[in-house]
């Protein structure tokens, strides 16, 4: 069975930096496009940032460009967003996802990912 699990949210001051992990298990993602998405109350799931599957290409949300960074280690299937200065804006569940289509060119729709995790809670109070 093919899980994605994410980790590292909680609650932080604006300002304040989280780091998000998602550790994938059931097969390997080593070829493939890794994204994270949020989705606040009452709003679409939103595209945040997304890697190629050599970690070369990366693409962000313009809201988060210059403050959050994603990264992979691939040896341990894992895909991971830094998010520094926080702002209270950034308030949402996180979701890591995988896209089995395009290795190259990361997808920024969520509709074009394949499997997803659970999600994590990240709050960010003023």
């Amino acid at each position: 069975q093919v899980q994605l699990v994410e980790s590292g949210g909680g609650l932080v001051q604006a300002g304040g930096s989280l780091r998000l992990s998602c550790a994938a298990s059931g097969r390997t993602f080593s070829s493939n496009a890794m994204g994270w998405f949020r989705q606040a109350p009452g709003k679409e799931r939103e595209f945040v940032a997304a890697i190629s599957w050599s970690g070369g290409i990366k693409f962000y949300a313009d809201s988060v460009k210059g403050r959050f960074t994603i990264s992979r280690d691939s040896a341990k299937n894992t895909v991971s967003l830094q998010m520094n200065s926080l702002k209270p804006e950034d308030t949402a569940v996180y979701y890591c996802a995988a896209e089995l289509d395009r290795p190259t060119i990361p997808a920024r729709v969520p509709s074009l990912y394949d499997y997803w995790g659970q999600g994590t809670q990240v709050t960010v109070s003023s």
